[in-house]
């Protein structure tokens, strides 16, 4: 049984838009395709409704690449129970308020039991002194929190 990753919107993003000026988004870009192309038959990979809204969000041709690439990838239910664990995140953990979807993403991969939440949102998903709290949050409430990673950290699984 292949491991189950949830992938977040910034990998899509990442993905398919234009290569960057930013040597840094750059590299990330050419890692995000590398681990496409090479990691990703290795894992079942899963969204929720809210990757597909943020996919559909900006310029029209950029959220149809995302949402060509985002077809086919199974679809996790947004419950109640990964709505109650996304308000937990921001009342009881460090993600504010304003980053409410990040929250969710994070839940929703939690209480399906994914073994991964692959990002490049390092602000408020794959953000090291987050992490602890994150994971004790989730724990609090009785779930098994994802491995938050990007698809560098990713490549050699």
């Amino acid at each position: 049984m292949k491991p189950k990753i949830y992938v977040e919107t910034s990998v899509v993003s990442y993905l398919v838009s234009r290569p960057s000026s930013d040597v840094r988004v750059a590299a990330n870009q050419v890692i995000t395709i590398e681990w496409w192309d090479e990691r990703r038959p290795t894992f079942d990979l899963f969204v929720s409704e809210f990757v597909l809204a943020e996919a559909a969000l900006g310029d029209s041709s950029a959220s149809h690449l995302r949402l060509e690439v985002l077809k086919g990838i199974s679809q996790l239910e947004v419950t109640e129970e990964a709505r109650r664990l996304g308000d937990a995140l921001m009342t009881e953990g460090p993600i504010p308020d304003s980053a409410e979807i990040d929250a969710y993403h994070i839940a929703i991969a939690a209480v399906n039991g994914i073994e991964y939440l692959l990002t490049w949102n390092c602000t408020h998903i794959a953000n090291a002194a987050m992490r602890s709290d994150i994971e004790t949050v989730c724990r609090n409430h009785g779930y098994e929190p994802p491995t938050i990673c990007t698809p560098q950290e990713l490549m050699e699984a």
